[in-house]
C-alpha cells in the first residue's frame, strides 16, 4: 500500500518535474484535464498546500472501504490479494486526485484568487486631473460620462463597487449619470454632496469659493457635506437639503455656510411652446414662458386681468425675454426664494408687434 510518506515524494518529484516514466503519464492525464501544460508549475509556495489537500482526499476516497475490511477480516488473517487490492485503490485514488481532483482544485483555487484580484482592481481608487487647456472626458464603467474642465480634480473607485457610485470632486466637471435606481450617484466635494439616480448636472467646487450645482435634465438632491445624509435620493431628499429641477441651481455659501437654490443665470427652453402672440392676455403669455422654461412666474392677476399684448419671442434665455415684455408693459420682475420669478406691473403700454 502507498503509505503518505511514498505519496508525498512522488508529487514533490512531480512538483520539481523530475516524475520517473510512469509518474509522468499521470501528469500528462492531469495535463489534458486542465488542458495547458503551463498550469502544471506552481509556485512553491503552493507545494505543501496542494499535498495536504490530494492526501485528504486520498484518504477520503479510501477510508469507508478500509473499514469495512477491516470489520469482516482480522489483521493477521488477510490474503496478499487484500493488501493488493488496497494498493490498487491507492493507485486509483492518486490516480484520480492527480487527473481530476488535483486540477479542479488549482482551477478552483485560481478561480477564487483571479475574482479576489478583480474585486481588488475595482475597488482601487484613480485619480484624474486635468491639466489641459481643453475639457476632458471620462467614461465610467457604470455608463457615466464625466467632462472634466481644465484644472480640476476627480477621484473614484475604478469599478464603482459598493451601494452607491461615489467619486470627488475639486474644480468644474459636467456629469451625464447612466440611470440605476438601486445605485445612487454620489458627487462629493469640500462643501456639499450631490445625489442623483441618473441624470446631467454640473458641479463647480472650487478650492475657497462657493459651491454651485446647476441641473441640466431630471432630479437632483444637494445637501451640505457637514452632517450629510448618505442616504438621502431625490425622491426622499435629507430634510436640510434641496431638490434641483432643470434650469435651478444651489449654491452653498461659505461665509452663510448655507445652501440656496436659485435659477441658473441663463435659464433655456426645456419644452417647446409657441411664443408668438398677436393681442393675447398677458397672463397667456406668462404660462406660456413658464411652461417653455420650467419656472414659476409670480403675479396679481388682478392687475393684468385686463392687459392684452401682441408679441413674438425668440427661444433666447429667459430672462431676454422678461426684458422685453417688461419694457412693453412697463413692468418689472425680480428673482426670489425657491428658484421663483416675481413679475409686476403697473398697467399695459401700447402693445408690441
Amino acid at each position: 500500500m502507498m503509505t503518505q510518506a511514498e505519496f508525498e515524494s512522488l508529487l514533490q518529484r512531480y512538483l520539481d518535474g523530475q516524475s520517473r516514466p510512469g509518474e509522468q503519464q499521470l501528469v500528462e492525464k492531469w495535463s489534458e484535464q486542465l488542458g495547458q501544460e503551463e498550469n502544471l508549475i506552481l509556485d512553491r509556495s503552493l507545494h505543501e498546500e496542494v499535498r495536504a489537500e490530494m492526501w485528504r482526499r486520498i484518504v477520503q476516497l479510501t477510508d469507508g472501504e478500509e473499514q469495512e475490511e477491516l470489520v469482516e477480516t482480522p489483521v493477521l488473517m488477510r490474503p496478499l490479494s487484500f493488501w493488493r487490492t488496497q494498493a490498487s485503490r491507492w493507485a486509483a485514488a492518486a490516480v484520480f486526485v492527480l487527473s481530476m481532483g488535483l486540477g479542479w482544485w488549482l482551477l478552483q483555487r485560481h478561480q477564487r484568487n483571479t475574482e479576489l484580484a478583480t474585486l481588488t482592481a475595482a475597488s482601487q481608487w484613480l485619480d484624474q486631473v486635468n491639466t489641459l487647456q481643453q475639457a476632458q472626458t471620462l467614461d465610467l464603467v457604470d455608463g457615466s460620462r464625466v467632462t472634466l474642465y481644465p484644472g480640476s480634480h476627480l477621484r473614484y473607485q475604478v469599478g464603482l463597487t459598493g451601494a452607491r457610485r461615489e467619486v470627488h470632486l475639486t474644480g468644474q466637471a459636467f456629469f451625464k449619470v447612466a440611470k440605476n435606481p438601486a445605485r445612487p450617484f454620489l458627487v462629493y466635494t469640500d462643501k456639499v454632496i450631490t445625489t442623483v439616480l441618473g441624470t446631467s448636472f454640473i458641479v463647480t467646487a472650487y478650492t475657497g469659493n462657493e459651491a454651485r450645482v446647476a441641473v441640466r435634465e431630471g432630479r437632483v438632491a444637494v445637501q451640505a457635506r457637514k452632517g450629510a445624509q448618505l442616504n438621502a435620493t431625490p425622491a426622499h431628499p435629507n430634510f436640510n437639503g434641496v431638490v434641483l429641477l432643470p434650469n435651478q441651481q444651489a449654491v452653498y455659501s461659505t461665509k452663510t455656510q448655507h445652501l440656496e437654490k436659485e435659477l441658473v443665470t441663463k435659464p433655456v427652453i426645456l419644452a417647446a411652446q409657441v411664443l408668438d402672440f398677436k393681442k393675447r392676455p398677458v397672463t397667456e403669455v406668462l404660462a406660456a414662458l413658464e411652461k417653455a422654461y420650467g419656472v414659476n412666474i409670480v403675479y396679481d392677476p388682478i392687475k393684468l386681468r385686463e392687459c392684452t399684448i401682441t408679441i413674438a419671442f425668440d427661444d433666447g434665455p429667459l430672462f431676454e425675454q422678461l426684458d422685453v415684455l417688461c419694457k412693453a408693459l412697463n413692468g418689472s420682475y425680480k428673482r426670489a426664494d425657491d428658484a421663483q420669478i416675481i413679475f409686476e406691473s403697473t398697467g399695459c403700454k401700447s402693445s408690441r408687434s
